[in-house]
Parts: C-alpha cells; sequence; structure tokens
C-alpha cells in the first residue's frame, strides 16, 4: 500500500467517524475492519481523536413517541396508505414525524436491511474488541505546534516506539528539503532522529531500541536536507515541537 493510498484510507476513517460519509462509505469501512485488524486499530485511533469533540455535545432527549410514529409511517407506507398525523402533537413533536418524499421499500425489506446493518456492526465491534487487545494504545500523545501556536501535527507514541504521526495541516515544504521527526528520549541527551516524512502526508515511524516514550518528552519535525540531517542532530528550522502528555485511562 502506497503512502497516497494510505493518507486516503485514513481520510475515509475520519469522514466516517465524524460522520460525514454516506452509508455505503461506512459499510464499505465496517467491511474493510472485519477482514482487517489493522484498519479497525486505525477506525479506533481516529475515534479517540475525535473524541473530545462528542465530549462537547449536549445530549437531547428523543421527542416522546418518535419510534412509535417511525414504525406507523413505515407501516402505512407498505400498506400503500399516507402515514398518519396528529393535529394534536405539539409543533416540537410534529417536526419529528417522518413524512415519505417518494415510495419507500416495504417494511420488511427495511427490517432485513437493518438487521444487515446490525450484522455488520457486530462484526466491527468484534474486530475492534481483538484487535485493542492484541495493540497496545499510544502511551504518549503530543500536539506539535508552529511557532504562531497553530497544531500542525499530532504524535502518538506506542510502548514499542512505534510513532504515528497525523498531520493536521499541508506544510510547505521548499523542494530542496525534506521533513523529519524528532525526540528526546532523554532530557540531558541529543535529539534522535524517527524518520522523514513526505510532505502532507502522514505515517506510522519506528525506531528500535529506545526508552518507552514517556509524558513531557519534546518531539518536533525540521526541514532538513534531501536524505535526512548529514549529521544525524537538526539543522533546519523548526516547522512544529511540542512536549507529550499521558492520556488519561
Amino acid at each position: 500500500m502506497t503512502d497516497q493510498s494510505e493518507r486516503s484510507l485514513r481520510e475515509r476513517l475520519d469522514e466516517v467517524v465524524l460522520g460525514l460519509a454516506c452509508e455505503a462509505e461506512v459499510a464499505q469501512i465496517e467491511a474493510l475492519c472485519a477482514r482487517d485488524p489493522s484498519i479497525a486499530r486505525q477506525l479506533e485511533r481516529s475515534r479517540l481523536r475525535f473524541l473530545a469533540l462528542d465530549e462537547t455535545a449536549d445530549v437531547e432527549a428523543v421527542p416522546a413517541g418518535l419510534w412509535a410514529r417511525i414504525s406507523s409511517a413505515l407501516d402505512a407506507v407498505d400498506d400503500g396508505a399516507s402515514p398518519r398525523t396528529d393535529a394534536q402533537d405539539s409543533p416540537a413533536d410534529q417536526s419529528a414525524q417522518i413524512l415519505p418524499l417518494r415510495p419507500k421499500p416495504s417494511v420488511r425489506h427495511w427490517r432485513l436491511g437493518a438487521l444487515g446493518g446490525l450484522a455488520a456492526s457486530l462484526l466491527l465491534a468484534i474486530a475492534l474488541g481483538w484487535s485493542l487487545l492484541g495493540t497496545p494504545q499510544p502511551t504518549v500523545v503530543a500536539v506539535l505546534l508552529d511557532s504562531d501556536g497553530q497544531p500542525v501535527a499530532l504524535v502518538e507514541g506506542a510502548p514499542d516506539n512505534t510513532t504515528l504521526i497525523t498531520m493536521l495541516e499541508a506544510a510547505r515544504v521548499p523542494q530542496d528539503r525534506v521533513m523529519q521527526v524528532w525526540t528526546k528520549p532523554d532530557d540531558l541527551g541529543v535529539p534522535v532522529s524517527l524518520g522523514l516524512l513526505a510532505a502532507a502526508r502522514s505515517r506510522s515511524l519506528s525506531v528500535s531500541g529506545l526508552p518507552r516514550p514517556r509524558a513531557d518528552q519534546l518531539y518536533e519535525i525540521t526541514f532538513e536536507p534531501l536524505g535526512g540531517s548529514p549529521t544525524n542532530l537538526p539543522t533546519g528550522p523548526i516547522l512544529a515541537k511540542g512536549f507529550a502528555k499521558a492520556p488519561i485511562r
């Protein structure tokens, strides 16, 4: 799988988590997760990244009698009749009534589709549960900021020193430069290169022999000559940097 195809998949997963994907796209992602535990892990990572957005939304109660009206409307359409409306309903309840605009599939087909969606969801849940049990979650997370304090990249460091770099914006990389990711496992030591990044591409980097990532560990991205720093130390301008934090479990 090329970097471009990986980035395309990552965007699709983010759209599913944010509710921006169509039903067909969601079904495709669920099928991919059921077949490939690594994709299921990526979907869960995406969900965790956007979890803070969910937590900012207020919980709203479903209007009384909504599900009964939905069922009645579907039964009415299946029988060829117009769905019932109730003039005594309050304005809030009337806004929740379902008025079909075009012929709908039969209730039997709708129920079969619902059961099929439920089965796919169960397969996805099983795949996610299995993958999460077998894969260590990030030990640290860091948001790298530029000189203006704007977020540029998200860093997730795993216990096995696999580092997931998610670019949050398209960096303007000079033609004769490449982005290089660094960290300082030891505050008193020298920076260690984690690897190179193509322009505006997100990827996983892995370096063996490093200590387990820790809170307050420095991460940064610099612009280096093509092929990487000639001294194996940062030499170019800093694109973004930040200190890691341990996620709350």
